[in-house]
């Protein structure tokens, strides 16, 4: 059975110290927090922007959303313009229409906030990057999860082969995902509503798209948190590496999932993803370090 691929949106809840335990087996204390009196940097709802994938849906968010509505966050979870539909409306569609969506979100989100942070799943990670270059200090902090910057050789070679006006650009229209989504947790990689494939139209989009926010990132200095599976079959590592590198941002945190594939934020370490991007956000409330930025050790890098 598929799960719920429609846009959310989570309430703030009063954050409580509870513990947990995840499909995986995996325990913790994933909202840590006591509940908080009155001027209290914490007690004050923030709100957060969760921006999913490219042939996905909100539900790749879902998950991490709940987790940060559990700390008292308001979070809002949209669906992209031509997703959650069918392939042939994403392949009608522009860069500019998702970004078009993610605009409207975070404006909506501004009206009734006066902090809102940002994560992104993939392709959810370069609008995020890009509404940044935009509104800059608007936003007081962002998460790119698995975010491209580049693609694999059998993606780059299915760009070229099928760019517009080409033998093959005329004739393909999409390809299969023939492995399905890249998750490693069964269950998640079973739920996962996205489409089983890729419009090509709508790929070189994403390939313009990421040739833009790529040369944009030496001038993106928000606080910034950059997680990615080292098992990722569909964004090279290195592009986290680069993205570290390349934005002005004052010690970004780069932290690599030893275990993950390409969708973190519902893979078999999302409640490692969800505490990590929690404390980060909450640190950026705060004005102090947490967790998240005080480990050096481990997987971060």
């Amino acid at each position: 059975m598929k799960g719920d691929g429609s846009p959310f949106e989570f309430a703030a809840l009063e954050p409580d110290r509870q513990t947990f335990r995840t499909s995986d087996g995996e325990t913790g204390d994933d909202v840590g927090r006591l509940v908080y009196g009155s001027g209290h940097p914490l007690a004050t709802p923030a709100g957060v922007l969760c921006i999913h994938g490219f042939t996905g849906t909100p539900f790749e968010m879902r998950y991490l959303g709940s987790r940060l509505a559990q700390r008292g966050y308001r979070v809002l979870g949209p669906a992209l313009a031509g997703h959650g539909t069918t392939p042939g409306d994403l392949d009608r569609t522009t860069w500019r229409d998702w970004y078009g969506g993610v605009q409207a979100a975070f404006d909506r989100l501004r009206a009734c906030h006066d902090r809102v942070f940002v994560v992104g799943q993939s392709l959810g990670g370069l609008l995020a990057l890009h509404l940044a270059r935009e509104r800059g200090t608007e936003i007081a902090a962002l998460a790119c999860l698995a975010t491209p910057l580049w693609l694999p050789a059998v993606a780059r070679w299915a760009v070229r082969t099928t760019r517009p006006g080409s033998l093959m650009g005329r004739w393909v229209r999409s390809v299969p995902k023939l492995s399905g989504s890249d998750v490693a947790d069964r269950a998640m990689k079973k739920s996962n509503p996205a489409y089983p494939v890729i419009p090509l139209r709508a790929l070189h989009q994403l390939v313009e798209f990421m040739a833009l926010v790529r040369t944009e990132l030496p001038a993106i200095s928000n606080p910034l948190a950059i997680l990615h599976g080292r098992r990722d079959h569909t964004v090279p590592f290195g592009c986290s590496t680069e993205l570290a590198a390349r934005v002005a941002s004052p010690d970004p945190l780069h932290r690599a999932l030893d275990r993950s594939y390409h969708l973190i934020a519902i893979d078999v370490e999302r409640s490692l993803v969800a505490r990590t991007v929690g404390d980060f956000f909450d640190s950026r409330r705060i004005g102090v370090k947490t967790g998240a930025d005080a480990r050096a050790s481990g997987s971060d890098l």
